[in-house]
């Protein structure tokens, strides 16, 4: 049993705001989400002082306390955008998101930090003030899961993924295989993640964090010969995927279709990325859709910053889709958002696919020539009229995934 699976409603949240025009102006505009953190100046152990915070969210005069209890800030984005797509898709007061053939596919790369405090506290001290009833669920990988569907009263399947870098795109790919196999009708999917220190200094003691202190706009630089590094942002994006007939029969907009997924693991080590996976991944997801390479029109790569995994990255991408293949990175832009950049990047690349507009990689000036060899968005906005579009997300752990978007 195969089924076409839509996507029906959109809603995100990024450093350089949380709706598409606000976001196209800032692409247009050359203006990025990087910022300089002076209140890190405390942890002297860390090098870098970027990051691309989300300014001004804040739930506390949109839901009662009763209902935040359980949430962390990530958990509170998480439902936030949620609540925002399933209003998009005319479906936020819909009985069928309680009825059992609605889930949610949800990753983070981990919960709250601060939560952590607490355990952290009385394993030192013997005593904790700060422990108390809702830590746990603050904490844990799967805690914007849990409070999506706590939130809404989803009583469907629940599939965590807390897998780093591709926990947001593996919940989209894994709730796209629900519905096409059956398994649901329609699913919440997505990915969120909140800045914090500790998040930073996971890449800061692996020497991958830019330390261009003093010019924030200059960095990072994706694919580019001159970067130094990766920045930490932080964000959550939902898509609500529906089952194209079940879409249909209640007058939906549709808005994209997914059409492939792929994901596989290096099996080789955990931060040393295999361009020969990466590209069976590609491969998996074109073949999952049916689709001959030239067919991809554009490719959201994953584009962090960082020598090895920009260099794998181009080269796999380079060896499936051809030297023809155009690629943007958005993290130059708003930075590595973690497990909701998968999220963030489909958001953004079905609103450009739909507009026929694309922006380039900010930062990207000259590409390093180590990198495969491909048609690189850079320097100017490009007007591209694309009906696939495939979006790569590469993990810790050698984790990859790609999936195909289409445009309807």
């Amino acid at each position: 049993m195969s089924r076409r699976v839509v996507v029906t409603g959109m809603a995100g949240l990024s450093a350089l705001g949380e709706d598409w025009a606000s976001v196209r102006q800032a692409f247009e505009q050359g203006r990025t989400g990087i910022r300089i953190m002076k209140d890190w100046d405390r942890f002297t152990g860390i090098n870098t002082r970027l990051a691309a915070p989300v300014e001004g969210f804040s739930v506390d005069q949109r839901y009662p306390r009763k209902k935040t209890r359980t949430m962390g800030r990530v958990s509170q984005m998480a439902v936030y955008v949620t609540e925002r797509a399933l209003a998009d898709a005319g479906l936020l007061e819909d009985p069928v998101i309680k009825g059992g053939r609605t889930g949610v596919a949800y990753g983070s790369s981990f919960g709250s930090p601060d939560a952590v405090l607490g355990f952290y506290e009385l394993k030192k001290e013997g005593a904790s003030r700060h422990l108390n009833a809702t830590s746990y669920i603050q904490m844990m990988s799967h805690s914007a899961l849990v409070n999506i569907g706590l939130f809404f009263g989803v009583t469907g399947r629940m599939i965590p993924t807390s897998s780093a870098c591709t926990s947001g795109s593996q919940g989209i790919g894994f709730a796209y295989e629900s519905i096409r196999l059956g398994r649901a009708d329609m699913m919440i999917a997505g990915g969120a993640e909140e800045l914090d220190i500790t998040d930073t200094a996971v890449f800061d003691t692996l020497y991958a964090t830019s330390i261009k202190n003093d010019t924030p706009e200059l960095s990072p630089r994706p694919y580019d010969k001159d970067r130094d590094g990766l920045v930490i942002g932080e964000g959550a994006a939902t898509l609500i995927l529906e089952e194209y007939e079940h879409a249909r029969a209640r007058g939906a907009r549709i808005l994209a279709e997914i059409v492939g997924f792929g994901c596989n693991s290096d099996g080789n080590h955990v931060t040393q990325p295999q361009a020969a996976t990466m590209a069976q991944a590609l491969r998996l997801s074109l073949e999952d859709a049916g689709l001959s390479s030239d067919a991809i029109g554009m490719v959201s790569g994953h584009g962090t910053a960082t020598e090895w995994g920009d260099i794998a990255e181009t080269q796999a991408t380079s060896q499936v889709l051809g030297k023809a293949a155009r690629i943007h990175s958005l993290k130059g832009h708003f930075g590595h958002s973690l497990g909701a950049c998968g999220a963030i990047e489909a958001w953004l690349g079905i609103e450009m696919m739909r507009d026929g507009w694309f922006c380039p990689t900010a930062n990207l000036e000259a590409v390093d020539e180590r990198c495969g060899e491909l048609d690189y968005l850079m320097g100017s906005p490009r007007a591209l009229d694309v009906d696939y579009l495939m979006s790569n997300n590469f993990a810790f752990g050698g984790i990859n995934t790609s999936l195909i978007l289409k445009r309807v």
